[in-house]
């Protein structure tokens, strides 16, 4: 067996796939806050698996932030600022490990759940917006991992202020946390809400929605054109809103392809797709990546 873990802001998902790639355990655990918490949780997840289906061969770990040879840096949301995770769970995990970022580990795990040749986006919508791409099973990464960050590009100078210190960025307009943060109001689920509001008419939530629309159809549009990928998954907490994202976006793409022929040749609001609900994508990819690097994680770091 090999497992996987997705480590988020409050929960860790973990799962252990066999040799089909077929998920035959789950686990789900609390995530804590700063380095040694989330190396504790991931420990624990990892020990609730074994228990489940017995000694396992690789471990892969999704975890949001920056990651180079297994060092993770700048995953504010979990409490790291540089944290070689490799090394802290080397001791504690009879296993060999493996460490890549979620929203590249979820490209991989929904490339594998959509059983398919060819090449994928994966768009991922939720606290932040960022991409990660997959070409025949395989991550592109670029030449320093930040193949896919989608979210930090510009496409309204004179847009909200965008945690990158960027105006107007993708991520600015349809991130979760920009979108709670601009709608100003309580909730459970600000986003849902928001939309509901706009549904019902309310001038100011029509407003975001219609921005949070446009920059997700360009986030899309931007992967078609310099990708060509052959399909776009859109995953993430925001897809929770099914269709009342999607459909919006097809649209908007629809739109922007009546005065261009170019445009409307990509057939963009085709290439669209929802990530199914529930789908442990990110958990997935991770097991996928631990797979992989298994064999050289017995002799080298990272």
């Amino acid at each position: 067996m090999r497992v996987g873990l997705d480590v988020g802001g409050t929960k860790t998902l973990g799962v252990a796939i066999d040799d089909d790639d077929r998920v035959v355990a789950q686990v789900r655990t609390r995530t804590g806050w700063g380095d040694a918490a989330v190396v504790a949780g991931i420990a624990a997840a990892v020990a609730a698996l074994q228990q489940q289906v017995g000694p396992v061969r690789s471990v892969g770990v999704g975890i949001p932030g920056q990651i180079e040879d297994g060092r993770v840096t700048h995953a504010i949301n979990l409490g790291i600022d540089d944290l070689d995770l490799w090394a802290a769970l080397a001791p504690l995990v009879r296993a060999p490990v493996a460490v890549e970022n979620d929203v590249k580990a979820a490209a991989l795990g929904a490339y594998a759940l959509r059983g398919l040749p060819g090449s994928l986006a994966y768009l991922n919508l939720g606290t932040g917006v960022a991409a990660g791409i997959v070409a025949d099973g395989r991550l592109w990464r670029g030449a320093r991992g930040a193949a896919g960050e989608v979210g930090h590009i510009c496409i309204d100078p004179a847009g909200p202020p965008c945690r990158c210190g960027q105006r107007g960025c993708i991520e600015a307009l349809a991130g979760g946390a920009a979108l709670a943060d601009r709608w100003r109001r309580a909730g459970e689920l600000p986003v849902r809400d928001l939309f509901d509001a706009a549904d019902a008419g309310d001038s100011e939530a029509d407003a975001l929605r219609a921005g949070a629309v446009r920059a997700v159809a360009a986030a899309v549009q931007v992967l078609v054109l310099t990708t060509d990928v052959d399909v776009v998954v859109l995953g993430g907490g925001l897809t929770g809103l099914g269709e009342r994202i999607a459909a919006p976006v097809r649209k908007e793409l629809n739109s922007r392809a009546v005065a261009s022929d170019f445009l409307r040749s990509l057939r963009l609001d085709g290439r669209v797709t929802l990530l199914p609900a529930g789908s442990p994508a990110a958990a997935l990819g991770a097991a996928l990546v631990g797979a992989a690097s298994a064999p050289e994680e017995v002799h080298t770091h990272g």
